[in-house]
């Protein structure tokens, strides 16, 4: 049970009202959501080291490589997709498919491989799809894919790195 909560029943509130203000806490605006904890860190001097100018823009702060340049549109070896900041195995290429968005494009990712947090800029708001493991941003999720999920992972090629071998 989380401090608030155990507050708020010290204070002899009823478990009435204490469901019912719930939804209030889960409520909570995203500003104030504490970030996870992640498994790989580095400082942003660390990260600029060890990642290329257009790896560090994507991963560390959330841009956008232009549509079509990434050379991963076109890997169909058998494989894996990783994060190219920390190299967690993120996709199989068995759920790679042809989106013709312009970037490499997965029906699912692989278990325990990435977070959702939402993303509301460009006026809108999408479900921004990162790294579990060093909370890199690899791009959007859609409810516009292939079945069987109907989701297409909309990823950043410079984000991945391509790691031949069994799917």
């Amino acid at each position: 049970m989380s401090t608030r909560r155990k507050t708020l029943l010290n204070l002899g509130l009823g478990a009435g009202l204490l469901a019912g203000l719930r939804g209030v806490l889960a409520a909570t605006p995203a500003a104030s959501k504490v970030p996870p904890v992640r498994e790989v860190t580095h400082t942003e001097a660390e990260w600029r080291k060890l990642l290329t100018g257009q790896q560090y823009a994507v991963l560390r702060e959330g841009g956008t490589e232009t549509p079509y340049t990434s050379p991963l549109n076109k890997e169909h070896r058998p494989g894996q997709f990783n994060c190219a900041g920390c190299n967690l195995a993120l996709f199989s290429s068995k759920v790679k498919f042809e989106s013709g968005t312009g970037w490499p494009s997965f029906w699912q990712p692989l278990t325990a491989a990435v977070d959702q947090d939402v993303d509301s800029t460009l006026g809108m708001e999408r479900n921004e799809v990162l790294c579990h493991r060093c909370g890199g941003h690899l791009g959007h999720v859609f409810d516009d894919g292939p079945k069987p999920t109907g989701l297409r992972y909309c990823m950043n090629g410079v984000a991945l790195k391509f790691s031949p071998g069994p799917a």
